[in-house]
């Protein structure tokens, strides 16, 4: 299946018009999702050639990220803008200020923000406040960019999402859930195992069903990964969890990409990272041919400057 080119002169759905944020990936259509692509494909081939000058990009971070830095910096000033960062100890949201006025302050100064926030609350009422559109870089909840990079990854692989599947084996973490709906949006066909009680929840299966598709649910790592071309995982203990460790990594034994897992198939591997190796992965599947993890890296620029691109320009 080849993949579409997007005309970079048009807007991602011209019966549509783009959101004005985006809080996750079902703040789009399917024909945004895949105009969004077609974008930064061209984008990242240099056949769109889309500048903006002369904006700014504000960028709230509670928590750090050497990705999401990275690739929103560079990826600004590749389109001639300009990114600014705004670390905890720069901004003390909702603590020295009330975020409402924090959004409608930056409005006066920013073209758009991006928030990396723990609460995913916060994140909504920056967006309800703001002037200027708001974009997800993570919350506890959600990590659309992320999922916006692993479409894009796939897509570049297989030439399409047509017949391709998908296994998430892991934690139904903030990363898996914008992934699931991610895939429903695009029509990827996903099964997801995780152990009880980590799961991704009734919430987000149904807003999977509703973008398109509803992730399967597999009753072990082995079913989830048979048949799959891309095996998907992230780390068991998220940023915040980490009091939690001792009590959560019992329970996901026998939840580790490693060759006795993925052995006997062809399996690319996912990871958005960072890795802890030797826990949800080993070094061994991390380091082998399989791997698409720093395609995703990369790729996190390209999408976001596409995205970009579509609130802005």
């Amino acid at each position: 299946m080849s993949t579409p080119t997007h005309d970079p002169d048009t807007t991602a759905d011209a019966d549509e018009p783009f959101p004005t944020d985006l809080l996750d990936v079902d703040d789009l259509t399917a024909d945004q999702l895949a105009a969004l692509l077609d974008r930064a494909t061209e984008l990242k081939t240099g056949r769109d050639l889309t500048q903006l000058p002369r904006t700014t990009l504000a960028m709230l971070f509670e928590k750090p990220s050497t990705r999401t830095r990275a690739s929103f910096e560079t990826g600004m000033t590749q389109l001639g803008g300009h990114a600014m960062f705004l670390g905890p100890g720069d901004i003390q949201l909702g603590h020295g200020e009330p975020l409402k006025d924090t959004a409608r302050a930056l409005s006066g100064y920013v073209d758009a923000v991006m928030a990396r926030l723990f609460d995913h609350s916060d994140l909504e009422t920056l967006a309800e406040y703001a002037d200027v559109p708001v974009v997800n870089g993570l919350t506890d909840d959600a990590h659309p960019c992320q999922t916006l990079a692993d479409l894009l990854t796939i897509r570049e692989t297989f030439d399409g999402f047509e017949d391709v599947s998908v296994a998430w084996v892991g934690d139904g973490n903030n990363v898996a859930r914008s992934f699931a709906v991610g895939c429903g949006v695009a029509g990827v066909d996903l099964a997801v195992a995780t152990p009880e009680g980590y799961g991704l929840g009734e919430d987000c299966i149904e807003r999977a069903a509703a973008a398109g598709r509803a992730p399967t649910l597999a009753d072990s790592p082995e079913g989830a990964v048979e048949g799959a071309d891309v095996v998907y995982t992230d780390v068991w203990v998220s940023m915040g969890q980490e009091e939690l460790r001792e009590e959560k990594l019992p329970a996901f034994e026998g939840y580790q990409l490693n060759e006795d897992l993925l052995g006997g198939t062809d399996a690319k591997v996912m990871h958005c990272l960072p890795a802890h190796r030797g826990e949800e992965i080993t070094d061994e599947v991390l380091e082998s041919d399989r791997t698409l993890v720093w395609e995703q890296a990369e790729n996190r620029m390209h999408a976001q400057k596409a995205l970009l691109v579509e609130l802005l320009a």
